[in-house]
C-alpha cells in the first residue's frame, strides 16, 4: 500500500517502521525539514514530503498527531476524496478538537472522504514497535462506518504484527475506542503497571 504518515513521532514512527519492513511505501508528511523520525528514512521504502504531497501520493493516510491539532491537520491534507484515513489519536483529559468528543468525528467533518476508521489508538507506541509477548501477539481494535477503511486497517494491523484486529462497531463507537485508550493509559501510567502491558481477546 501507499501510506502517508502525518505525525512521525512515537506512534507514527513505530508504524512506519513496521509497515516499511513489510514492503509498504511510506510517505512522511512533514511541515518542515526539522521533523521527528529522520531515522525512518534509512528504509528505502520511506520518503519525506510536504503534507499535501504525501497525501496526494498515498491511498491511505495515518494521522498520529496530538488530538488538539486534529482540525488543522485535517484541513492541511488537501484532496482526500476516495482515500482511507486511519485515526490513531485520542482526546486525553479533555485536550482535543474544540466541540468534539472524538478526533475521528472532527476528521469526518473537515475532510471530503467518508472512509475514516479509528485504529492504532488503544495501546502504547512500545506495543506498536513490538506487539509480541512471549509466544503470543497482542490484538488491535477498530471502529468506523466505512467497511473499506476497516478492511485496510485490519490488514495493516496484521502487517504491524498484531494477532488480530477486532471490529468494535461503527462511527458511534469512536468515543468508546478513546475510552479504551484511556483505560490503557490509566493502568500503565496512573496505576503503576508500566507501559509493557497490552490487551488480548481470549475465546473459549
Amino acid at each position: 500500500m501507499k501510506i502517508a504518515i502525518i505525525g512521525s513521532g512515537n506512534v507514527g514512527g513505530a508504524l512506519a517502521t513496521r509497515w516499511a519492513a513489510k514492503g509498504h511505501h511510506i510517505f512522511i508528511g512533514a511541515q518542515s525539514k526539522d521533523f521527528k523520525g529522520k531515522d525512518l528514512l534509512e528504509n528505502s521504502n520511506t520518503t519525506v514530503h510536504s503534507v499535501a504531497e504525501a497525501v496526494e501520493m498515498a491511498d491511505v493516510i495515518l494521522i498520529a498527531t496530538p488530538a488538539t491539532a486534529t482540525i488543522d491537520v485535517a484541513r492541511s491534507l488537501g484532496k482526500t476524496d476516495g482515500k482511507v484515513i486511519i485515526d490513531a489519536m485520542n482526546i486525553v483529559m479533555g485536550r482535543g478538537p474544540a466541540g468534539y468528543n472524538s478526533s475521528s468525528a472532527a476528521i469526518l467533518d473537515h475532510t471530503a472522504t467518508r472512509d475514516v476508521v479509528k485504529c492504532f489508538n488503544t495501546t502504547g507506541f512500545n506495543n506498536m514497535r513490538n506487539p509480541r509477548y512471549g509466544d503470543v501477539a497482542l490484538d488491535m481494535f477498530m471502529a468506523g462506518d466505512s467497511e473499506k477503511a476497516k478492511a485496510v486497517a485490519h490488514q495493516l494491523a496484521l502487517d504491524a504484527g498484531f494477532e488480530a484486529c477486532y471490529d468494535v462497531g461503527g462511527s458511534d463507537k469512536f468515543e468508546l475506542m478513546e475510552q479504551f485508550a484511556w483505560f490503557w493509559i490509566n493502568l500503565a501510567m496512573f496505576q503503576g503497571q508500566g507501559r509493557e502491558i497490552g490487551f488480548k481477546l481470549m475465546k473459549r
